[in-house]
């Protein structure tokens, strides 16, 4: 039994709780927040111990690993002074995305981890659903799969957020998803370029567009924007034999051969059904599942899923996306 505390307690760090509270694997023993009133609402909730120390928290209760889900500048501002105190502690660390604000600061968070052979996972819970892993499954098949050598990748992320709080908070809060999905499905980044305009009267980059080359020789694109209304999401993949495209997140997969073949087309099944999403905080539970199963496991950090390493690695794609539309020119990661 694994056993968790979770450190920030905003509406995601109650959502991190209730996902470890109602998995079998691990046992939430404790919650901390620097507003007391708000950790002892959720400690009341849950059951356990509260704090508004982690220095307190980790001297008076045993716990192998934590959530960090505390906000800050630009969502990560407040991540570094947690996960390197519970670093220190010997815990490992589950954080929030993005790592840091700070990419100098993020970096320094993954080689705390390296140095300590603790495991440092990030929440990149987008590709955490069952459609994602069944097109993992054909890109694994090789150049003979259903996918074949991949050649080019289509993302879209949009949604409503009026957030003013920084110029580039559209670029750093968001998307590390986004970017993360791409990484999934088409390995690491070696160069980008980046176009952003502001909708009239924001302070926010609300809108970008990405152009990615990726280490195998694929090429990519994302499409970002704070203005759109409501929630899209749909990533495309094609390959030599053929390509999918997954709708939603969670909604929907559609496979379309190249040449030979049929098309396939699946929905997420019913309630109750194998393979059901119930809606999008189910993708937390399914992320932070993996991740207790990681720890229960004892997977190596190395291999932990969606690691610090790979939050690491979108966070550099981003920094070098605003350098690129910052400076007109190509950027290598």
């Amino acid at each position: 039994m694994v056993r968790v505390g979770v450190i920030g307690l905003g509406g995601i760090g109650n959502l991190h709780a209730r996902c470890y509270d109602a998995d079998p694997l691990c046992e939430l023993v404790a919650v901390c927040d620097m507003d007391l009133a708000r950790a002892e609402a959720a400690g009341e909730r849950f059951g356990v111990q509260t704090f508004e120390s982690t220095l307190a928290m980790f001297a008076a209760v045993e716990m192998d690993a934590v959530s960090v889900c505390t906000a800050g500048r630009e969502n990560g501002g407040d991540h570094y002074t947690p996960v390197m105190g519970a670093l220190a502690a010997g815990k490992h660390v589950l954080c929030e995305k993005p790592l840091s604000n700070d990419v100098a600061l993020a970096r320094e968070m993954v080689q705390a981890a390296d140095q300590a052979g603790l495991c440092l996972g990030t929440n990149l819970n987008h590709r955490f659903v069952p459609f994602a892993w069944r097109a993992k499954e054909w890109i694994g098949a090789g150049d003979d799969g259903p996918v074949g050598k991949l050649l080019f990748a289509n993302m879209a992320l949009r949604i409503e957020n009026p957030n003013e709080t920084s110029p580039l908070f559209h670029f750093r809060a968001l998307h590390p998803h986004s970017l993360d999905v791409l990484r999934f499905f088409m390995g690491d980044a070696r160069a980008v370029h980046c176009f952003a305009n502001r909708a009239p009267g924001r302070v926010n980059w609300s809108n970008l567009s990405l152009n990615i080359e990726f280490e195998n020789g694929a090429i990519g694109h994302l499409s970002g924007s704070y203005d759109a209304g409501g929630l899209v999401e749909r990533c495309e993949v094609a390959g030599t034999s053929g390509r999918f495209v997954i709708d939603g997140v969670y909604e929907s997969l559609h496979y379309f051969p190249r040449k030979d073949g049929e098309r396939e087309d699946y929905v997420n099944p019913p309630e109750g059904a194998e393979g059901h999403v119930s809606g999008f905080d189910a993708t937390f539970t399914n992320r932070i599942h993996r991740w207790v199963q990681d720890l229960a496991d004892g997977v190596p950090p190395s291999e932990v899923e969606a690691s610090g390493r790979a939050g690491l690695h979108v966070q550099e794609v981003i920094e070098a996306a605003i350098k690129s539309f910052q400076t007109r020119s190509v950027v290598s990661v």
